[in-house]
């Protein structure tokens, strides 16, 4: 049965997971940058990203690994993809992860701006979604075939899909810093009037890891 969840999803210890003035110079925002230093190390990040050898095993490397299983499709908010607001100004813009994205399977991204699908190599294509959070799900599912269906972001498309009750697991990544301002992941979203309860809490050197499930969907 496919699962919708979040994976890796790195919330500063004032609540942000990304930091202000988000631009394409700071798409993170001021500071953004600092909530990953548990994951860039890692080899399963310089694999996906960079398509390296080496890297950091252990706890954070082990989160970041379980976040690509079962994997059938991605749903990613506008401002996630693309540091430009509004209508397309042209289509030269093809995300932030050069020809070969880390993703390799279908991408469904939502905006309120249409624009046809983005084919690039190792088997990601970028289809834009105009109809809404839940038409983004149903053709995400339908794409993954029965695997699971990954939100990768921002806060602003997870709280969309939190306060529908459509995440089943919540991977969260809290990192040691202080961001001051920017978007907070859980602003106006009561997680447990939602019915979602910790079902695992570790800790590295870099991060704590933090795993929500919607209860009843354990085994899913």
């Amino acid at each position: 049965m496919t699962r919708v969840r979040v994976n890796g999803f790195t919330i500063s210890l004032d609540g942000y997971g990304a930091g202000p003035n988000q631009d394409i110079d700071n798409p993170l925002g001021i500071g953004g940058t600092d909530l990953h230093h548990w994951l860039i190390p890692t080899r399963t990040f310089q694999r996906a990203l960079f398509g390296k050898d080496g890297g950091t095993t252990g706890v954070d490397d082990d989160f970041a690994a379980r976040g690509f299983e079962n994997v059938g499709a991605w749903i990613l908010g506008r401002n996630m993809f693309s540091p430009v607001r509004g209508p397309w100004p042209d289509m030269s813009w093809k995300g932030w992860w050069g020809d070969n994205p880390p993703y390799h399977v279908p991408v469904f991204i939502v905006t309120h701006h249409a624009r046809p699908p983005i084919e690039m190599e190792g088997g990601t294509t970028f289809h834009f979604v105009t109809g809404g959070i839940r038409e983004a799900l149903e053709r995400a599912r339908e794409a993954a075939g029965g695997m699971d269906v990954r939100i990768g972001g921002g806060a602003k498309t997870i709280q969309q899909y939190l306060r529908e009750s459509l995440i089943d697991e919540l991977h969260i990544a809290i990192a040691p810093v202080l961001l001051g301002g920017g978007e907070r992941l859980f602003e106006g979203v009561d997680l447990r009037a939602l019915g979602y309860e910790c079902v695992e809490f570790v800790a590295s050197e870099k991060a704590t890891h933090v795993v929500l499930r919607r209860q009843g969907r354990a085994g899913a």
